[in-house]
């Protein structure tokens, strides 16, 4: 059979699955429970910090984006792809709540 990208990516993404499936149950509850608090941060958060900080939301907003683009780029730099230390895992997901907080609320804002 040909190994096209698709199949690589499925191959991946399959690998991925199974490791967090097959992982830890503590090590499934940390990343989890970092997802959560990410996306509870991120409402209350965003909530505060729209109408405390001088500038307002253009300020807010850049302020997110430099914190996450920083953490990305640590991220890429010392931690290797293939086994990321559950701390980094955690950091990721804390990451992607707020991001879903913050994106969740800009359509509740938009409705």
């Amino acid at each position: 059979m040909q190994r096209t990208r698709l199949e690589q990516l499925q191959g991946r993404w399959g690998r991925v699955v199974k490791a967090q499936i097959g992982d830890r149950w503590a090590t499934a509850s940390g990343a989890s429970l970092a997802l959560l608090a990410g996306i509870f941060l991120g409402q209350n958060l965003s909530s505060v910090l729209l109408w405390k900080v001088t500038g307002g939301r253009p300020m807010v907003v850049l302020g997110l984006v430099i914190s996450h683009e920083l953490v990305v780029r640590l991220r890429s730099r010392f931690v290797p792809a293939t086994a990321p230390p559950l701390g980094w895992v955690m950091v990721d997901n804390l990451r992607m709540g707020v991001v879903f907080a913050l994106v969740l609320e800009a359509f509740k804002l938009g409705s």
